[in-house]
């Protein structure tokens, strides 16, 4: 994990560069798809679903949550993800549901800069990776 800084255009940049989303959305799906068949399952994303961190922290402290809750949270991300209600979730499918994510995150940054603590394999992290490259490479 590392703390990097961070604001809505950082990720709407990075969106909208096309073959940098689309390397970067294809690798983490590739490292899900544990048996390389093409298609994640919910156990496959769960993993993933479980990273985004969609409950309420006190002062970084996780609440408690009913497991019962949990499951049917989880659930319904799946199914966003799974938009042809299969079962299973495909590149494209997981590509735009993390698109529209992503868009919806920094709509909710806006554009003032802010110190988040991203792990470092996420795609927030890469797509301040990719900013941080754009601007060595402009200097």
């Amino acid at each position: 994990m590392s703390v990097e800084v961070l604001d809505g255009a950082t990720i709407v940049n990075f969106v909208e560069d096309e073959e940098a989303f689309t390397v970067s959305v294809r690798d983490r799906f590739d490292n899900l798809d544990t048996d390389q068949d093409g298609l994640l399952s919910y156990a496959e994303m769960l993993k993933e679903l479980q990273s985004l961190r969609v409950f309420e922290t006190h002062f970084g402290i996780d609440v408690k949550t009913d497991p019962e809750e949990l499951a049917r949270i989880y659930s319904s991300l799946f199914d966003q993800f799974d938009h042809d209600l299969s079962g299973r979730v495909d590149l494209e499918e997981f590509k735009e549901e993390t698109k529209q994510m992503m868009l919806a995150m920094a709509n909710g940054l806006g554009f003032l800069p802010v110190q988040m603590v991203l792990e470092e394999d996420s795609l927030l992290k890469k797509a301040v990776e990719r900013e941080s490259a754009s601007a060595f490479a402009a200097a």
